[in-house]
């Protein structure tokens, strides 16, 4: 179960640490340059996106989460009823033997049905467990092409070199300017689409 708690807590942002290869040609004119763009000291025009902040504020992601934390809990719960049954049903049986209440015969078909009970378990906890992780995988996937395409479709007006992701837990950038922060426009934003598709359905 400790397991099953470490991959419901991680969320697959690897897809989202550079999204690159969108450099825009410079164009020497009158017009004044955006704010963020004076700032950018490099040559390259550079955002991100804090994740802490989105995990916190994006509410497809918050929702999924308690769905799946409520999965998780349902799982545990049965796969705790069959336990309790199967060490009940083994207790019986030790006590008939000790009481010499049971046969040969009797005792043997008993210790069969337990093993079978415990094999039985264990294949429904390995079934649950994978179909809680498929879940995951496949939101995930979800919505790493919900925020791919929609920083995508952002940057058509924003026109940065790069989006990386922020986290306080530690990532690759070690200082970022609240200036060159767009986590606000990227919750915003998802959690507008999720509001539209949910007034299709």
């Amino acid at each position: 179960m400790k397991n099953l708690t470490a991959i419901l807590s991680i969320l697959s942002f690897i897809g989202v640490l550079a999204i690159g290869g969108m450099m825009m040609s410079q164009k020497n004119d009158d017009a004044p340059k955006p704010k963020k763009e004076e700032e950018a000291k490099s040559g390259s025009l550079l955002a991100y996106v804090n994740i802490d902040s989105l995990e916190a504020n994006y509410v497809l992601l918050k929702s999924n989460r308690e769905k799946l934390q409520k999965r998780q809990e349902q799982m545990e719960n049965e796969l705790q009823r069959s336990y309790g049954q199967m060490q009940s049903d083994a207790n019986e049986v030790q006590k008939k033997a000790q009481a010499n209440a049971l046969t040969q015969t009797e005792y043997e078909a008993a210790q069969k049905r337990l093993m079978q009970m415990q094999q039985t378990l264990e294949s429904r906890k390995q079934s649950l467990t994978e179909q809680l992780m498929k879940e995951q995988e496949e939101f995930n996937l979800d919505l790493k092409r919900r925020l791919d395409a929609f920083l995508a479709e952002y940057n058509k007006s924003h026109n940065y070199d790069y989006i990386m992701s922020y986290s306080s837990a530690g990532s690759a950038i070690l200082f970022a300017k609240d200036a060159h922060d767009i986590t606000t426009d990227v919750v915003e934003g998802l959690n507008a689409l999720a509001k539209t598709e949910d007034s299709k359905k």
